[in-house]
């Protein structure tokens, strides 16, 4: 079937691959070494104590069948060893067959930590990786050439990440309509980047055209991926810019990176002449149920899109085979953090010697200039911007990680930047603080050398020690 194929995409797919590939292996390597202290045996969610309450149907996962730090460590690294070849190409070295297995390997393996990932897992770009993961089963190698209705689908989830998120924004926050957010948005987002204080204090009329351009770029662009090149292409090169633009200013995890690696899949990149090898019927077999199951599938995304209750980032199915996305509905206009300290004073005061924890990513110390992580996804970080919006998003876990640092746990500490307490000596108590944080004015940046300036707004968490041990005089 010649209408099954477009071999003008040979490099666009295989640049795709190897992109996603990369991904892949930056989520398992973000998962092996923060899951001990968030989601291990001694976790602050442990994956045990979940998978007692949430049957397998709700959650499909490895985990539900057995669960070890060992036999999670192991899945992780086996992803990471998998997604290495993937990205080294062993997939095109391979019959179709076993080269469409090794591509689903990864997409188990992260299916099964993402469903047992509780909160620490609850972002868009999760369910984003493993519905393009998925497709990407399909995609076939250089034994076939690139299905046209794999291709299709992959921008139509390219449409669905943009045109959901531009829908969110014009139905949120009244700021988005008023071209007015990025006023805020560069200063009160979840994980500022290096560059971040430098857009904030871009002029208002730029952050103006930003917002007018996101605007363009989220709500008209995605409906000419469906047309014909070179417009396509114009359009996810468009779309890769803007991304490039967000990278720039601030840390987003992977959202950004695979939102590029989607675009990529809808250029017609320069491809060098080649006979195309007949397709197996087998395989024109599989991709089309597959495809017919996810246009079926995608009736609840479209139905969310246009609801005017539209939510953001929500899985309509335990595999996460078709998802909705959207980022930013509304934008904080005030910055506040949580600045947790220790004492190893006895008897708790507000005159004791009081020690702040630094975290590796989220403001602190208002002289620490934000650094650059992103893809890679700071996962504690990320869920004290939350908890610092409301007490209420970190009743889960903000407790245990009070515990943890009371104990001096070697695991959460690996998650900081830095410990003002040694190994061997940890704090009698801990506390919390809720600061209004801003950026510095470039006088002020000039005058103190730091980016932020800080105010006290109320405790957060009063002093607190563990259970059972004896406040001494």
């Amino acid at each position: 079937m010649d209408w099954f194929i477009a071999p003008g995409y040979w490099t666009s797919r295989l640049v795709f691959q190897r992109a996603l590939a990369g991904v892949y292996l930056v989520a398992f390597l973000t998962a092996v070494l923060q899951f001990r202290a968030l989601m291990g045996e001694r976790g602050m969610l442990p994956v045990p104590r979940f998978v007692e309450r949430v049957p397998f149907r709700r959650a499909p996962s490895l985990f539900q069948l057995h669960y070890s730090d060992r036999f999670f460590a192991a899945c992780c690294w086996t992803g990471c060893a998998v997604s290495a070849a993937l990205l080294a190409g062993l997939d095109s070295r391979l019959p179709l067959w076993a080269g469409m297995s090794l591509w689903l390997a990864p997409w188990v393996l992260y299916l099964s930590i993402v469903n047992v990932g509780q909160t620490w897992y609850a972002f868009g770009w999760e369910s984003l990786l493993l519905e393009v993961g998925f497709l990407a089963v399909f995609l076939g190698n250089d034994e076939v050439a690139p299905p046209v209705v794999v291709l299709f689908l992959l921008r139509w989830i390219l449409f669905r990440v943009e045109f959901g998120a531009g829908l969110i924004k014009m139905r949120g926050d009244a700021c988005w309509r008023k071209l007015t957010c990025l006023e805020y948005h560069h200063e009160t987002q979840p994980m500022p980047g290096p560059l971040s204080w430098f857009f904030h204090h871009l002029p208002r009329p730029l952050h103006r055209a930003e917002v007018a351009a996101n605007h363009v770029t989220q709500l008209v662009v995605p409906v000419l991926l469906f047309t014909p090149q070179p417009v396509a292409t114009a359009a996810a090169s468009l779309m890769i810019v803007t991304q490039l633009w967000l990278v720039l200013s601030g840390n987003f995890s992977w959202l950004n990176w695979i939102t590029i690696v989607l675009a990529v899949s809808a250029l017609a990149l320069p491809t060098d002449a080649r006979s195309v090898p007949d397709t197996p019927l087998w395989y024109e077999v599989v991709v089309l149920a597959v495809a017919a199951l996810l246009l079926g599938l995608s009736y609840h995304p479209v139905r969310n899109m246009l609801s005017r209750r539209q939510v953001m980032n929500r899985s309509f199915d335990p595999l996460h085979l078709v998802n909705t996305y959207g980022a930013f509905g509304s934008v904080s206009r005030i910055r506040y953090e949580v600045v947790i300290e220790g004492t190893a004073d006895t008897v708790a005061h507000e005159d004791s010697e009081w020690r702040e924890y630094e975290f590796k990513g989220k403001p602190g110390d208002p002289g620490r200039w934000p650094r650059q992580f992103a893809p890679y996804h700071l996962r504690l970080d990320w869920l004290m911007w939350f908890a610092a919006l409301s007490p209420s998003y970190a009743g889960p876990w903000f407790g245990a990680l009070v515990e943890r640092l009371l104990e001096n746990d070697r695991d959460t500490l690996r998650l900081l930047r830095r410990s003002p307490f040694p190994p061997d000596t940890p704090p009698h108590f801990i506390r919390a603080r809720l600061f209004r944080y801003r950026y510095t004015s470039w006088r002020e940046l000039r005058e103190t050398g730091a980016c932020w300036e800080r105010t006290y707004v109320r405790e957060y968490l009063p002093p607190t020690r563990l259970a059972g041990v004896a406040q001494r005089s």
